[in-house]
């Protein structure tokens, strides 16, 4: 730097000799200098939009107009006034940057670079400073008070970067201020009352941030404001009426954050509003008609709050409306006739809501509609004035109650790309006019009534990807025709009354993934095309040529008339995880050798006849065998007992003869066994796979003994009577052993109590789960004792002590005069839901659930004015808060990210295969993973999880966060385990992250595992790993990219993802 010094004087010296340096036009040369040694510091020298900041140029160049004629620099009389550096990709911080050495600057814009480290103070130097834009950086640190000095400034913007800290409340002070530009930080604490002070302000962007508190009412001072942005962030409270005296706003954005309260009536003075965005709060009570003044409105999204009431007609005023959504709240009513009159409307959402009543057919009108949505409790027929919606994209009106044929006019919306109207009770025919359709890519007319065939002129869809027509009773043969769609990923012909055969070119684009036809009358050869479809990976079919796909992971033939033999090609299928051929005519053995990878193996009710292959012992992955139903004879092969994933065994209904082996007794504590109808015989063994047998899965079998109620004790049988003791020593032991045993328990008996008495005293937590495992007795005293201390600890559910919102629920901290704390869950519409008995069952076996990474539920309320959830509560709360807030992000170092992940997986593991019933939580995401001191994740919020019952139809509405559901939803809405599989690879990558990784999921899923880049998934505000966790990384994204498959099919299980966790285990 003494060099750079020496350079500095001879520049001096050479270029200015006739002055002293401290005066006239050596000022230019003082701020050249300045800025050359900022220009210095950067750590990207060859940068070529600095060219022409150099010596030479200096030298070259007349000194009077120094250094104006760099690129980027504009001068006054005096020195420097613009600086420009706009988009230079310059990487450096601000730390030499030379404030004190720029009086004069009043423009200076450094957004769209790379540049890092604090806002120094000095800034506060630059007392002329009018325009100052420091977006899109890499900028730390807080907002540093000294910006309150540029009392001249017009326009602060420092968008887009990592500045923590709180909003300095003297920023209020900045009188001229117009432009006040914060978003996209990390900013914390409240909003300055003080900004009320800005009363030139003209825009206020302080969105996407982590600020908490309330608005300030002094907002409604700023006259001038067109928009105010302060959505995703942690506000809390009321919206303030004041906001309605903002004559001049055209853009109001609330969204995501927990408002509560009701949408105030004064936003009807709003008339110059363009944008009101509210949506994913907990506002509630209904949509003022006021809001039907706001002539100017173009987008109304309202989605995802707790509003109610009915839609006002007073909407149908707003006739520049172009986006309208109002879906995810508790609307009730009808539809109005009104919105008919919106000309101008594009989208329009209203599902998840409780309307009813027909849909009007003034909707017809609409002839700019793109996107219709809805899913609600609608009834009567579907209009056929629909068929003017010429601009319809998008057609969703599946899960209501229409009835009636669809309306050929449907055939009109020739722009119509997603139909779906499944889950209705709709009948009669498709119309053939649907092969009008010629961009239509999605069809999901299933789960209704509908009848007759396939109309031929389907055919023509040539853009068509996925046909969904299960569940109804469509009948005929599947047309030839079908092979003319190029496209055709997904069919789903399941459960209808088809006859006949595939048609034999179906698959010859080689473009089919996933093809479903079991459950109807399909007869004839399979259609040798199927060869062709490399992308194949869920089939219904089995020629010889299946052995060619290689890829195939799941093939479903059940239930159909199926015969022969099952072909040896089967055994080629190395990436087969699913092989389900139930309840068809197939003869001959099972194939001895099956892919190492078979996780589900259903070959029941067949006529399959020899004995159980020993290689069936080697498939390590298996969860679930079903062999019942069938001609199989011989002996069970020990080698069963080496399926240590196994849940489900049944070998029921077959001709199995000899002693059930001891090796089966190592099989999982929660294997279902059933060996029921057989010829087996001899003693069942004593072990964890046999602890809770019944005598329903073990009866039809001649010779079984052992300790089952209803079954003979083997002490009685004819094998065991040769190895009876004596009967007199058996008397003598029968009368001395209960005498001794019962002494041994009478001393164990007060041992327990003394026991008990010592962790009664020292476990605070095992007392309060016995204390909360009443809570299902309303009636019970301590219950409601219990639940009057809950309701006046949280002081009737006030918003102080409200630590979450969601669309179900707000949840509270409750502390109990015993000083326990537990979190409440209220639920919103559903008082007297004690009443519903499937709810309490559900409940009250969700209250067994006992896993060290699985929030405890101890129980539940319910009277007519609220119903409550009583959870556990962990006080760091949840992992999206976590991961947002950056000093909070960077404690989380890859051993903990590590330790979280596998915790999830562990859960979701248990609550998949570890459960009686299968439990699938529908919603997986980083706000439902609650963190412990430790850091221990612990899954959460299982206000939209189902039981399951194993091979049952499970159809519901789309629940869960968005970013997270499985994609099968949009064309089956078929509800299991693989569902939370999907939403587990998001969340993985999530945590490897440190944020939703978004597109970055696609990017991903089209790449080979080979070419992933580790460093573009990591969370960049952590050093990057060493080379151990590095490896295990990778493994767990690839595991995760697995997760990802767009086949639910082809995912992995739970249980495998949980195991391969485990095998991932870093050093200490």
């Amino acid at each position: 730097m003494s060099s750079f010094k020496m350079i500095s004087i001879f520049l001096l010296v050479l270029l200015f000799p006739s002055f002293h340096p401290k005066c006239g036009a050596s000022a230019y040369a003082e701020e050249a200098l300045a800025l050359l040694k900022w220009k210095a510091s950067f750590q990207n020298q060859n940068n070529s939009f600095l060219t022409s900041w150099n010596l030479q140029s200096i030298i070259a160049k007349n000194s009077s107009s120094l250094p104006c004629t760099w690129a980027g620099i504009s001068c006054v009389v005096g020195g420097v006034n613009r600086l420009n550096l706009s988009a230079w990709s310059i990487k450096g911080s601000l730390f030499d940057f030379p404030f004190s050495s720029l009086p004069n600057l009043e423009y200076l814009d450094l957004s769209h670079n790379q540049i890092f480290g604090c806002i120094p103070k000095q800034i506060g130097s630059l007392a002329k400073l009018i325009y100052l834009d420091f977006s899109d950086n890499n900028l730390t640190g807080s907002i540093p008070a000294s910006f309150c000095d540029l009392n001249r400034l017009v326009e602060l913007s420092l968008f887009q970067n990592h500045l923590s800290g709180p909003i300095p409340s003297a920023i209020g002070n900045l009188t001229s201020l117009q432009f006040l530009i914060l978003n996209q930080n990390n900013l914390i604490g409240t909003i300055p009352k003080s900004l009320g002070n800005l009363t030139n302000l003209i825009k206020l962007q302080l969105n996407d941030n982590q600020l908490s508190g309330s608005i300030p009412k002094e907002l409604g001072n700023l006259k001038f404001l067109t928009k105010m942005e302060v959505g995703e962030n942690q506000l809390i409270g009321s919206i303030p009426i004041s906001i309605g005296n903002l004559s001049n706003l055209e853009s109001l954005s609330l969204q995501t954050n927990q408002f509560s309260g009701s949408i105030p009536s004064t936003f009807g003075n709003l008339n110059r509003l363009v944008n009101l965005s509210i949506y994913q709060n907990c506002l509630s009570g209904p949509i003022p008609s006021e809001v039907g003044n706001l002539i100017s409105l173009q987008f109304l999204l309202l989605f995802q709050n707790n509003l109610t009431g009915a839609i006002p007609n007073s909407l149908g005023n707003l006739t520049n409306l172009i986006q309208l959504y109002l879906y995810y709240n508790q609307f009730s009513g009808s539809i109005p006739k009104e919105l008919g009159d919106l000309k101008c409307l594009i989208n329009i959402a209203i599902s998840e809501n409780q309307l009813s009543g027909s849909i009007p057919v003034s909707i017809g009108n609409l002839s700019n509609l793109e996107y219709f949505l809805f899913q609600n409790h609608l009834s009567g027929p579907i209009p056929s004035e629909f068929g003017n919606l010429i601009s319809l994209q998008f057609l969703f009106l599946s899960q209501n109650n229409l009835t009636g044929a669809i309306p050929k006019s449907l055939g009109n919306l020739t722009n119509l790309i997603q139909l779906y109207l499944y889950y209705n009770q709709l009948s009669g025919s498709i119309p053939k006019e649907l092969g009008d359709l010629k961009f239509l890519t999605d069809m999901g007319i299933g789960e209704n009534q509908l009848n007759g065939p396939i109309p031929v002129a389907i055919g023509n869809l040539s853009s068509l990807r996925r046909l969904q027509l299960r569940d109804n009773q469509i009948s005929g043969t599947v047309p030839e025709e079908l092979r003319n769609l190029k496209k055709l990923a997904f069919m789903v012909l399941a459960q209808n009354q088809f006859s006949g055969p595939l048609p034999e070119l179906l698959c010859q684009n080689a473009t089919l993934q996933f093809i479903a036809v079991s459950g109807n009358m399909l007869s004839g050869p399979i259609p040798r095309s199927l060869r062709n479809c490399s992308s194949l990976v869920r089939a219904s079919g089995i020629p010889p040529e299946i052995g060619n796909l290689t890829q195939l992971r799941a093939l479903n033939l059940s239930s159909n008339c199926l015969s022969g033999e099952i072909p040896r090609a089967v055994a080629k299928l190395a990436s087969m995880l699913k092989l389900d051929l139930h309840d068809n005519q197939f003869l001959g053995g099972i194939p001895q050798e099956l892919g190492g990878l078979v996780e589900f193996l259903d070959l029941s009710t067949n006529s399959l006849s020899g004995n159980l292959p020993k290689l069936l012992g080697d498939l390590k992955h298996l969860f679930h065998m079903n062999l019942s139903n069938n001609v199989l004879s011989q002996k069970i092969p020990p080698q069963i007992g080496n399926l240590q994933s196994l849940g489900m065994l049944d070998l029921s209904h077959n001709n199995l003869s000899g002693l059930i082996p001891k090796t089966l007794a190592a099989l999982p504590g929660l294997c279902r066994i059933n060996l029921s109808f057989n010829n087996l015989e001899g003693p069942i063994p004593s072990g964890r796979a046999f602890a809770n047998l019944t005598l329903e899965e073990v009866k039809g079998n001649k010779g079984l003994c052992g300790n089952i109620t209803g079954l003979q004790a083997c002490e009685s049988s004819p094998l065991s009577k040769k190895h009876g003791m004596d009967k007199r020593k058996e008397l003598v032991l029968i009368i001395v052993l209960p005498l001794l045993g019962s002494f041994m328990l009478l001393g164990a008996f007060f041992g327990v109590l003394r026991l008990h008495d010592q962790r009664k005293r020292n476990s605070r937590a095992e007392v309060m789960e016995v204390k909360m495992g009443n809570l299902f007795a309303i009636c019970a005293h301590d219950a409601k004792a219990l639940y009057k201390e809950i309701v006046r600890s949280t002081e009737e559910f006030s918003e102080i002590f409200c630590i979450g919102k969601g669309g179900y629920g707000s949840v509270y901290r409750a502390q109990l005069p015993s000083g326990d704390v537990v979190a409440v869950k209220r639920l919103h519409n559903m008082p007297n839901v004690a009443k519903d008995r499937n709810f309490l069952n559900e409940i009250r076996a969700l209250t067994e659930i006992k896993h060290r990474n699985i929030v405890k539920l101890f129980g539940f309320c319910s009277n007519a004015q609220h119903s409550i959830l009583v959870y556990e509560h962990l006080e760091r709360g949840s992992l999206a808060k976590i991961l947002t807030i950056e000093e909070e992000a960077k404690v989380l170092d890859w051993q903990k990210r590590l330790k979280i992940i596998k915790g999830i997986a562990h859960a979701l593991s248990y609550m998949h295969h570890d459960c009686s019933l299968a439990i699938v939580h529908r919603d997986i995401s980083s706000k439902n993973i609650l963190l412990d001191p430790e850091y221990e994740a612990h899954i959460s919020d299982f206000g939209t999880s189902k039981f399951l019952k194993k091979d049952s139809s499970n159809w519901s509405s789309l629940a869960g966060t968005y970013g997270y559901v499985a994609p099968e939803f949009a064309y089956a809405m078929k509800v299991d385990e693989k569902c939370d599989v999907y939403s587990f690879g998001v969340l993985t990558m999530e945590v490897i992250k440190g944020k939703h990784p978004g597109d970055l999921i696609a990017n991903l899923m089209s790449s080979n595992p080979e070419d992933i880049e580790l460093k573009d998934l990591l969370d960049q505000r952590l050093l990057y790993p060493n080379q151990e966790i590095e490896k295990i990384l990778m493994s767990i994204l690839k595991l995760a990219r697995e997760c990802l498959h767009a086949d639910p099919q082809c995912r992995p299980t739970m249980l495998l993802i949980s195991r391969s966790m485990s095998a991932c285990e870093p050093s200490k």
